[in-house]
Formats: structure tokens, C-alpha cells, sequence
């Protein structure tokens, strides 16, 4: 087998481009997604076990690059990072990244709507700039390669891509949290769609916790009506799935790093200054989703309330500098200087400050050195796609001692349950946080450091990044598993020289949704007159009899459909017509049960807004196709569950079709009234399609020579599907013209 490359799209490369005296330099940029994505890599070249060992990394260079500096660029990059750099003009870069990505999609989606600016103008920078990077992708893609995307300032791009390339393997990951669907719905509803239809271009769609991946299939269903079942959807006949891939950390790096050299120069240094202290260690970037001012006001609280721990505690906050552009960020910067400064005068004597604060970036082994050498570590975000933070402290604890306090609103939370997990918003609670951390006894530091560490070194980077590729590879072969079942041109060719040979034919048509598409309500479903044509010329050959099999009434059949000479089938299989035939019950049965349960049914017709029941003769069926989604099929199955009861052993049963519940006698289906036309005729050709589950009854009957299709990318026991009505329209055309000589 051939080696796969792996293509990753983010919005930064794992180096930056820096003007040094006119001279431009590749520096390495550091970051969890870059370190992460770096460790993945390395251990693709190492593996055995894989043939994906070739990558390209393509992301924007962070600076904008002349003309005549590009192919240089280029070939760095190449050569010593494996990258392709997307060059774009930084003013534009600066709309995308300072407006849409961080003034719109980043407040929004960390739970600070009030934060949230709503410009056209950045909407179109963020689409701009999405297509870019596609323009920059498709120099480089190749049919064989993955491509993994990553990331909020990208979600438009795998549906750009996929236009494009449609049967490459698209992978996307979002890194920060998606929001409940009540706050993604405060964007105007174009963008929201766009952004769904965007990642959905992609055939998985990874998040960090189980919680993110409901609320982005609750959007989905809500603002494209695209429901999902085990998170897999299918757009557009395409199976697309969302599934959930904590992400790791190089679990390792941080372990290992503990007793490097560099790491203990840097530890002797901290101890000699902090020796008398226990140490609480605080590392963010300057972001208002991180809580630093919540913590210290915890702190502060915990100072007041505890002076016993006056002069034998410390806190070591360090502040990492982001966003620079960002107005909203230097405020906090400001706010924070200030708190510190207000808890230090408060509480802080001439020989004991009980906040050390660094705003600045922090050496690796500098990091680590704090990390192993800090009692307590106290992250407490108030929104947070995973953190990474709070892993890395627990992988330095070498001697599996220290105590990590974590917001329950990080993603990190449902991983690391053994921290001490807290609300952010409660000061109260973080400053008894504290004071129990810094009393915990060894043992159980031990016990939740030793249960949360192996669970770290388990699931580490490296296993998020293979789980998350090899499922993306699970849903290629599943989607091309489905497409064995799409009906293709070679079938079809057989199909129509199975009919041309065939000397008796019966063709078993279903209506909604095989015929014509779904409509609003059942009334606007009248066929066309080019569907009239079409089955008047198909019913016209004279060795084919054409047969209606539809859940429709027999009054509606006969006032669309009754100049056709064709036989019907009406409420799936209760009135049954030969051509040129009066109507007649398949079997005898009473509608004595309707007035019973008609009441029952009214009852979530005024419960659901938008439902209605249609009454048929021998049916009942109660629709909620243009009901709140969420709202009816909740009701749908508590109905369900209750007709059940009901109708226990009586003679009547209960469906579950597409969009409503049908009533109907028991031992009436469509399987049984095809029976009936099969006994009075000898069929060599028989073709049934059908779009619904009461078509499984007819396809579940039929003799195994017949041709037996679906609409619709879904699981069947028919033996192929095609996606739309319009595929069943365009095989009935090509038979009807066969039939005709114009082949």
C-alpha cells in the first residue's frame, strides 16, 4: 500500500516569520497545538505500524511576505518544517483574526455573549480568508492524502474543500468549546448555517467533551433540520459523524523533564527564594475566559478567612501575554495589576508578598520547574475547550504529591475527576479550595495524582491525534460501504436489460418522497404534469403494469393519480386497486378503534405546536413535520410508548413513519398487498421503491429476484439506494424510453 500523506490546516504555522534587521527568519512557535501536533508527527516517523508517514503543515506564516521573499519562504519551510505557507496580506489577516475569529466566534462561543461584535464586514474577512487557505490547500492536496483541520478560525473551510475535492478524507477538530445551541443561535442565522454546512463538509467532526459534540448535533438539527442518530448524519447522501477525542498532552516531555538538568538549575533557583512557602502555582494566557480575577479574588478571600496561613503561602501567577490588539484584554491586564497589587499591600509584610506576579512567556524548563515544585496548582477557568495546563502540572508531579484545583468548567474536568473540581464564579468555593489543598494529606495527593497520572500516560496526544485518524479512516470505509449500495450506472444498465428481456413486469411505486418530495403538509403534494407524463408513458407499455403503493387515502389517489391507468395501493395496504378495477379492502376490518383514539391523538396535536392528524378511512396518522424538532420527537416518543399500552392486544398497530406516528389495522401492510398483485400475474421483472420504514414491508416480501431500492442514504434491507426522488424520476425515464425504442 501506498504512504498516505497527512495535510493539517491551522491558522499558525509551527514557526513564525520575524523581520530581523531587513532579514526574514524562521523562529519556532511554541502552543498545545503545535507541541501536541509535533509529538503526533514524530511518532508517525517511528511507527511501524502505519503508513502514514509523510505530512505537510499549512498555516499562515504570521507576517506578511513580499513578492519577491515567497519561493524562499516556501522552500524554508519545506525543507526544515514540513510546512506550506498560506500567504495573506496581514491587514487582512488582522479583520480575520482580531475581528470575526476574536471579536465574534471566541466571546460567543466561551459563554460571553455580552462581549460579542456582529460586523458583515468581519464575516466577510472570515469567509476571505477561508478561501485562502482553500486555494493554498488545493496546491498541495492530492486525492490519497487526509487532510486534518483544525480549529474556530477555519470552519468554513472542509465544505470549500470538499466542493472541490469531494472524495479526499476530511477530517475537522474544534479546539474550544462549542456552545449550547441557545447562544450558537444568537448569530445571524446565515452565518450559522454557513458555519454548520462548513464543518459538515468534513467527514468526522472531532470536540473534546461528550457535552460539545450533543450541543453541535442539537444545531445542527435545529438550524439545517438534520437529524442524527449515534452522532452520524448524512448530508447531501454523504455520511458525515461528530464523535469526541479528549485531547492529550506528551504526557513524557513534562514526566521526563522533572529531572533534566536544565529543569533542577531552575528549581534550585525557586527553592532558594520559597523555601518557607507551600506554593500555589496559577498559569494562564491573558484571556477573559481564564478567571484569573476570579481566582484572586478567591485568593484573597481565602487570605482573609485563613490568617493562620499568613507568611506560609505563596501564590505564583503567571500571566502569558495574547492578543496584544485586543482593547478588552488590556483592561483586564490592568484590573489584574491592580488586584495583585490591592491583596499584596492588604496582606503582604516587608518580608512576605503572598502574590509573586510574572506577566510574560515562561521557558519550558522553567514551567516545568514551577510545576513540580508548586503544593497546589489553581486553574480555574470560566469557559475552557480542554487546558491543557492543568494536565501538564499533573504529568510534572514526579513523586505523585501536589493537589490541582480545576474549574468544572473546563473541558479537562471530566478527565481529571480526582482534582479538586470547583466553580469559577464561586469565591466562596475556591478560597475553601485552597485551604483543603494546602492541608490535604500526602496519602490522598498520592492516590488522586497516581489515578489521574495514569490515566494521562493512557490517553495520551499521540492516542488522541491516532484515535481521532483512525476513526476519520472507519468513516471513509463506512462511506464507502454505503456507496456500494448507491444505485450505480451498471446496476442501472441491468435493471433496464432485466425489463427488456422480461416478458411479464410490475413496477411497486411508493408517493412522498419517492415520487415528489416531501412537502409542508400532505395537501401541497400534488404531482406535476411532467410526473403525470412520465408515468402515463410508463404505464403505457404494454408488458409493465405500473402499481401506486402509497399510505395516502384512496380519495386523494384517485382525484391526483386516477386517470392513470396503473393499480393503487391506499393506507399501506388497506384499499387495493387492479387497473380498471373498483377499490376493494384487502382483508375485512373495522375503524371502530379510530373514535377511541382519536382523543388521545387530538391530545398532542394542541400539546405540539405545527402537528396535525389526517384521518383516512382505516388510519390515523398524526404529523409533526413542521413542529420544533427537539420538541416532537420527544413527543413523538412518549406518543409512541403510549399508544403502545393501548393498543396492546387489540387489532390495531402502530407506525412509526418518516415525520409521524400512523394508526393502521394489524396484519395490513404493503408487503401483503404486493403479495396480492404478484398471485395474479406471472412477473419475471419485479422493481419496488419506497423511501420510508413502511417500505421494508414491501421489500421484505417480494421475491428475491426483485429489484428492491430506497430513498435515501440509509440502512435498508432493499439492495441499493439512491439519494432523492429525482434519482428514481431519472431510472423510470430511462425504462419508459427503452420501452419506446429510444434507447
Amino acid at each position: 500500500m501506498a504512504d498516505t500523506r497527512l495535510i493539517i490546516a491551522s491558522n499558525r504555522l509551527p514557526f513564525t516569520v520575524v523581520d530581523n534587521d531587513g532579514k526574514l527568519e524562521l523562529k519556532a512557535s511554541a502552543g498545545g497545538l503545535v507541541t501536541g501536533l509535533s509529538a503526533y508527527l514524530d511518532s508517525l516517523q517511528h511507527s511501524a505500524f502505519t503508513n502514514l508517514v509523510e505530512y505537510v503543515w499549512l498555516g499562515w506564516p504570521g507576517a506578511s511576505i513580499n513578492d519577491e521573499h515567497k519561493e524562499s519562504i516556501k522552500e524554508i519551510a519545506a525543507s526544515k518544517f514540513n510546512a506550506h505557507p498560506v500567504f495573506v496580506q496581514e491587514e487582512t489577516m488582522e479583520a480575520f483574526y482580531h475581528g470575526f475569529c476574536n471579536k465574534t466566534i471566541w466571546p460567543l462561543f466561551h459563554y460571553f455573549p455580552s462581549y460579542v461584535v456582529y460586523e458583515d464586514e468581519s464575516w466577510e474577512s472570515y469567509k476571505e480568508v477561508n478561501q485562502y487557505f482553500c486555494d493554498a490547500i488545493m496546491e498541495v492536496l492530492r486525492p490519497d492524502d487526509i487532510l486534518w483541520i483544525h480549529d474556530y478560525h477555519l470552519m468554513l473551510l472542509p465544505r470549500m474543500i470538499r466542493q472541490r475535492m469531494p472524495d479526499v478524507p476530511i477530517g475537522f477538530f474544534l479546539h474550544i468549546p462549542f456552545p449550547s445551541y441557545e447562544l450558537f443561535r444568537l448569530l445571524p442565522k446565515k452565518w450559522a448555517a454557513e458555519i454548520l454546512e462548513g464543518l459538515l463538509g468534513a467527514d468526522l467532526v472531532g470536540f473534546h467533551t461528550h457535552d460539545y459534540t450533543q450541543y453541535f448535533l442539537r444545531s445542527v438539527l435545529r438550524i439545517l433540520g438534520i437529524e442524527s442518530n449515534m452522532g452520524q448524519m448524512f448530508v447531501d447522501g454523504r455520511m458525515v459523524k461528530a464523535d469526541t477525542f479528549p485531547m492529550g498532552i506528551d504526557f513524557y516531555r513534562f514526566h521526563d523533564a522533572v529531572t533534566s538538568r536544565e529543569s533542577e538549575i531552575e528549581r534550585e533557583k525557586l527553592k532558594n527564594a520559597l523555601s518557607d512557602f507551600k506554593t500555589i502555582i496559577s498559569v494562564d494566557r491573558l484571556d477573559y475566559s481564564k478567571g484569573v480575577l476570579n481566582r484572586l479574588e478567591g485568593f484573597e478571600l481565602f487570605l482573609k478567612d485563613n490568617p493562620q496561613w499568613h507568611k506560609k503561602v505563596v501564590l505564583l501567577l503567571v500571566v502569558v501575554p495574547s492578543r496584544i490588539g485586543v482593547d478588552r484584554y488590556q483592561s483586564i491586564k490592568t484590573q489584574i495589576d491592580q488586584m495583585v497589587g490591592n491583596i499584596n499591600g492588604r496582606f503582604g509584610t516587608f518580608n512576605w508578598m503572598p502574590i509573586i506576579y510574572k506577566y510574560g512567556h515562561v521557558p519550558f524548563h522553567q514551567l516545568v520547574a514551577l510545576y513540580s515544585m508548586s503544593d497546589v496548582a489553581l486553574i480555574t477557568p470560566l469557559r475552557d475547550g480542554m487546558n491543557l495546563v492543568s494536565k501538564e502540572y499533573v504529568a510534572s508531579r514526579k513523586d505523585e504529591t501536589g493537589v490541582l484545583i480545576l474549574s468544572e468548567l473546563a473541558g479537562a474536568s471530566k478527565e481529571l475527576v480526582e482534582a479538586v473540581l470547583i466553580n469559577p464564579n464561586d469565591r466562596g468555593e475556591i478560597a475553601l479550595a485552597v485551604k483543603n489543598a494546602l492541608e490535604m494529606p500526602l496519602e490522598e495527593q498520592k492516590s488522586r495524582i497516581e489515578r489521574m497520572q495514569s490515566r494521562l500516560k493512557k490517553y495520551d496526544v499521540v492516542k488522541w491525534a491516532t484515535d481521532f485518524i483512525d476513526e476519520l479512516k472507519d468513516v471513509k470505509d463506512e462511506q464507502r460501504q454505503f456507496r456500494t449500495r448507491i444505485l450505480s450506472d451498471a446496476v442501472r444498465r441491468k435493471i433496464i436489460d432485466n425489463f427488456a428481456k422480461a416478458n411479464g413486469c410490475i413496477i411497486f411505486l411508493d408517493y412522498d418522497g419517492t415520487l415528489v418530495p416531501f412537502a409542508d403538509s400532505p395537501d401541497k403534494a400534488v404531482p406535476s404534469q411532467e410526473l403525470l407524463d412520465l408515468l402515463k408513458g410508463l404505464s403505457a407499455v404494454p408488458k409493465a403494469d405500473l402499481v401506486i403503493i402509497s399510505g395516502r387515502d384512496r380519495d386523494t389517489l384517485q382525484k391526483w393519480l386516477g386517470n392513470l391507468n396503473v393499480g393503487f395501493v391506499a393506507e399501506h395496504g388497506v384499499w387495493i386497486k387492479g387497473k380498471g378495477r373498483e377499490w376493494q379492502l384487502l382483508k375485512p376490518i373495522s375503524a371502530e378503534w379510530k373514535k377511541r383514539l382519536e382523543t388521545l391523538l387530538m391530545r398532542y396535536v394542541d400539546k405540539v405546536p405545527g402537528s396535525f392528524l389526517e384521518e383516512k378511512e382505516y388510519s390515523l396518522s398524526w404529523h409533526y413535520r413542521m413542529c420544533d424538532p427537539e420538541q416532537a420527537a420527544d413527543a413523538a416518543k412518549e406518543l409512541t410508548d403510549l399508544l403502545l399500552q393501548v393498543v396492546a392486544n387489540t387489532e390495531v398497530q402502530v407506525i412509526q413513519g418518516h415525520k409521524l406516528i400512523e394508526l393502521r389495522p394489524s396484519g395490513i401492510d404493503k408487503g401483503k398487498a404486493a403479495l396480492h398483485f404478484l398471485s395474479k400475474a406471472n412477473y419475471d421483472f419485479i422493481l419496488a421503491v419506497g423511501d420510508d420504514r413502511t417500505d421494508e414491508d414491501l421489500f421484505k416480501e417480494l421475491p428475491s429476484h426483485a429489484w428492491t431500492i430506497r430513498v435515501g442514504v440509509v440502512p435498508s434491507i432493499a439492495k441499493f439506494n439512491v439519494v432523492s426522488y429525482k434519482d428514481v424520476r431519472s431510472l423510470l425515464e430511462e425504462l419508459k424510453n427503452f420501452a419506446r425504442g429510444e434507447r
